[in-house]
């Protein structure tokens, strides 16, 4: 609840004028009641018309004055709900795209889809009806228990019986539904999670016919989230019926009583008619109470769940001189030592008892000049991309060092660094955009680059027989573009930045081997100042890099040439003769 209240102070003038109006239009509604029992007993007896017409006149102002400023506090209570809601949306964007790799994995992306979607809407959801119902239920409740008990104190004592009893039934389910739709929020993620594979494996499951089996997998979670939310919705639905039944049940004791004090002469009629508008009032207040703690719950729920991202502390921070390692060399990029786990067992918890780590890198070691290349094979999962990841600094190494232009990457600046990288990555993201956008991807970017780019990446031809050409609109993950199409789009945005380290990750194996050499040509002539680094299947993608490592299990088991590598590593030398044959 703290963020919350925190998230709606930023509004805290907006938000109280809104609160200030919502007072001043349930007080007026407050008034309609007493000024029907004023006319009941008062005015129509004594029988003079234009009395009664003038009260009436009033009456009608004050519901319509009632009306404006309801409407009037409601429209200010959505707008600054809407702008709370925009603030934690983008606070939640902005954290998200600070976190580290490993703290993303811990949250994991359905997770934090969920958080920016349902729980940023649940949110919103609160924050607005503190500034309405938060403000009309009890106004209703105590103003009508108030009113009642001005005009008559003893037939009023029905309702302030009743109150504690009905406050406690709301306050004690409401404590228990803040854990039941924590889990509700858990069983979604799982539903966000199963969704967003089958959208975007879809083509999988419908090419393996796998459609039954996922429906089947889908069902369960969704039966799971349902259960959850059905059981947490019985629960927080339990205080209406038993208020209704208790207001009701005093409704009845009041006609009772209050008839009998009418015909006993004690009471006016118009009392006993306004006593019982004044009692649907602090039945609406009771039940909206109900509506705000239900509501709270949820927005309770989901509020700790965004808090938990807002308030993670970034693990990366940037290292000071005295903090960052030194390289041993002056090369333009070192590795040196590198050992890395992304199931890392911190050895200070309670529970550790020398669990062995599953390494996704141990020991590496490598170095690099400016304007040197380096071409990495090996099997899929052998931590070949996981390099990447350190030396961009996605993760941090746990021993050893990255090094950069004679830095530790620690102790650079996240954009700083990444300024200085062109990358393609697999799998990587084609946005629903022009062609030309996707390139320049928000840079300034001249055009004269963006077509040399598209050039080097033989990107040129097949961009000239679209519809528009570099204006054409690429679809969701490029999905109206061809495989090949799209990893050549994607150099072309990595190599238009003219970058002084280029990334190229698995980035040309839907290409034909003609394309995929004219391509290689082509960036060796025109970005030989670019320090490379490409990771393949392809032994002929990477024969001609100045080094070449060969990683087998997160180890560098073969580094050189081609040339010494055949000579000195088996393993490379199995793959050159399956794939090459005679011509390795």
């Amino acid at each position: 609840m703290k963020l919350i209240f925190r998230s709606a102070g930023r509004y805290k003038s907006a938000v109280a004028l809104a609160i200030f109006i919502k007072l001043l239009g349930t007080m007026a509604e407050l008034l309609l009641p007493y000024i029907l029992e004023h006319m009941v007993d008062v005015v129509v007896p004594a029988g003079k018309l234009w009395t009664v017409i003038a009260w009436g006149l009033m009456m009608f102002a004050a519901a319509l004055l009632c009306r404006q400023l309801n409407v009037t506090a409601n429209r200010r209570a959505i707008f600054n709900a809407h702008r709370v809601s925009y603030d934690v949306r983008q606070a939640l964007f902005e954290k998200t795209a600070n976190l580290s790799g490993r703290q993303f994995d811990a949250f994991g992306l359905p997770s934090l889809i969920s958080r920016m979607t349902s729980d940023s809407y649940n949110v919103q959801s609160a924050v607005q009806q503190l500034q309405s119902l938060c403000v009309r239920a009890p106004i209703m409740l105590l103003g009508g228990v108030i009113m009642t008990l001005s005009m008559d104190a003893r037939l009023a004592l029905i309702l302030v019986i009743m109150l504690p009893f009905l406050l406690a039934i709301v306050l004690f389910v409401s404590s228990r539904g803040i854990p039941l739709f924590t889990v509700v929020q858990q069983r979604l993620d799982a539903v966000v999670r199963i969704m967003r594979e089958n959208i975007t494996g879809i083509r999988v499951v419908k090419a393996l016919s796998k459609g039954e089996y996922e429906k089947k997998r889908f069902a369960k979670a969704n039966g799971d989230m349902t259960a959850s939310d059905v059981r947490a919705s019985t629960v927080m639905a339990i205080p209406g019926p038993l208020m209704q039944l208790s207001l009701n049940v005093g409704l009845v004791l009041v006609i009772i009583i209050g008839g009998r004090r009418v015909n006993a002469g004690e009471m006016a009629p118009g009392v006993i008619l306004a006593f019982l508008t004044y009692f649907n009032m602090i039945t609406m207040g009771v039940m909206g109470l109900n509506r705000i703690f239900m509501t709270m719950s949820k927005a309770s729920a989901s509020a700790n769940r965004i808090d938990s991202v807002l308030k993670t502390e970034i693990d990366q921070t940037v290292l000071a001189e005295g903090q960052a390692k030194t390289p041993s060399g002056d090369e333009f990029i070192r590795f040196e030592h590198v050992s890395f786990s992304y199931n890392r067992v911190d050895e200070s918890d309670a529970g550790f008892a020398g669990e062995k780590q599953e390494m996704a890198l141990s020991d590496i070691s490598f170095a690099l000049k400016k304007g040197e290349s380096l071409g990495i094979i090996g099997p899929t999962g052998c931590g070949k991309t996981t390099i990447i990841n350190l030396l961009m600094r996605f993760y941090d190494v746990e021993d050893g060092g990255v090094f950069v232009d004679g830095r530790d990457v620690r102790s650079y600046d996240r954009d700083e660094l990444r300024a200085r990288f062109g990358v393609v990555f697999q799998n990587d993201m084609v946005f629903q955009d022009t062609l030309r956008q996707n390139i320049s991807f928000g840079r300034d970017i001249s055009e004269d680059a963006i077509d040399a780019a598209v050039r080097d990446a033989m990107a040129e031809e097949y961009i000239k027989t679209l519809d528009g050409g570099l204006e054409y609109e690429a679809t969701i993950k490029g999905a109206n573009l061809s495989g090949g199409q799209k990893q050549r789009l994607l150099v072309a945005r990595a190599l238009a930045g003219r970058p002084e380290i280029l990334v190229l990750d698995d980035s040309s194996s839907a290409l034909d081997y003609k394309t995929d050499a004219a391509m290689r040509k082509a960036i060796e002539a025109h970005h030989a100042g670019s320090t490379l680094i490409m990771i393949a299947q392809r032994v002929s993608s990477i024969m001609g890099m100045t080094h070449i490592m060969v990683m087998d299990n997160g180890r560098c088991i073969g580094y050189g040439t081609h040339e010494q590598l055949m000579e000195s590593c088996p393993a490379y030398r199995e793959i050159c003769e399956i794939q090459m044959g005679a011509l390795a």
